[in-house]
């Protein structure tokens, strides 16, 4: 199926809310979970997320939902994420990502990552203007949606990972010491792949001229397969 054809099947309404849901919870979604999100019901819900999984939007799986194992633990239930494949549309058409891999390997090559850190600094400030640095986590979290990156607020022990783990979803609370924003997207992900020290050095430098270095947050590394290798954090995070 065309990329064109692809994003067409985003344009029923349900199926497209659908689509935003399951891709917004960085998880497996169940077919019930999805169906009350849509506010439709569970069967409709069933049919547009196959739909959506035939067009390569998404990914399907089974487990058990209820976390038991055995008898009497009930039958797999059908789960939903969100596929990695990237879809895009360009008329004309347009090739901006074998320019954007040439002048990576290029920069690589001839060692500019000091270079393109300093340029890329600049463009975010540049993004960022007049305005003065980001003042806190839910400020910095609306920049970083703005640009796509997807941002969720995190809790945890330090990086987020230890049992306790939980996530705000785009409430901007600050409820936790170590409290730090992740971002599930990488607007430069499929370059990031090919050069990754080069690019992600790149875009660490870029927010933290967007959100400032003189302000109470600060953008860091800390990578985590699956989502962008730069998190944002309160200043006082740091031990």
């Amino acid at each position: 199926m065309k990329d064109i054809d692809v994003i067409a099947v985003l344009q029923d309404p349900v199926r497209r809310r659908l689509y935003e849901y399951v891709a917004a919870q960085g998880r497996e979604v169940g077919r019930n979970e999805a169906a009350e999100a849509a506010g439709v019901a569970r069967t409709l819900a069933a049919h547009h997320l196959d739909r959506l999984t035939e067009a390569g939007l998404l990914e399907s799986g089974s487990r058990r939902l209820t976390g038991r194992s055995g008898p009497g633990a009930g039958r797999p239930a059908k789960v939903y994420t969100r596929a990695r494949v990237e879809r895009s549309v360009s008329l004309p058409a347009r090739d901006y990502r074998t320019a954007a891999e040439l002048l990576a390997e290029a920069a690589e090559q001839a060692g500019l990552d000091a270079g393109l850190c300093a340029a890329a600094r600049r463009r975010g400030e540049s993004l960022r203007g007049a305005a003065a640095p980001c003042g806190d986590l839910e400020e910095a979290m609306e920049l970083l949606a703005a640009r796509g990156y997807e941002p969720h607020l995190e809790e945890g022990d330090g990086g987020g990972e230890g049992e306790g783990e939980r996530e705000r979803e785009g409430s901007g609370q600050q409820g936790g010491r170590d409290a730090v924003v992740r971002m599930r997207n990488c607007p430069f992900h499929a370059v990031a792949e090919r050069f990754p020290p080069l690019v992600c050095g790149m875009n660490l430098a870029l927010l933290e001229g967007l959100l400032g270095v003189d302000g109470p947050v600060r953008a860091r590394m800390d990578a985590r397969p699956g989502e962008c290798c730069v998190v944002v954090e309160s200043k006082n995070n740091v031990h």
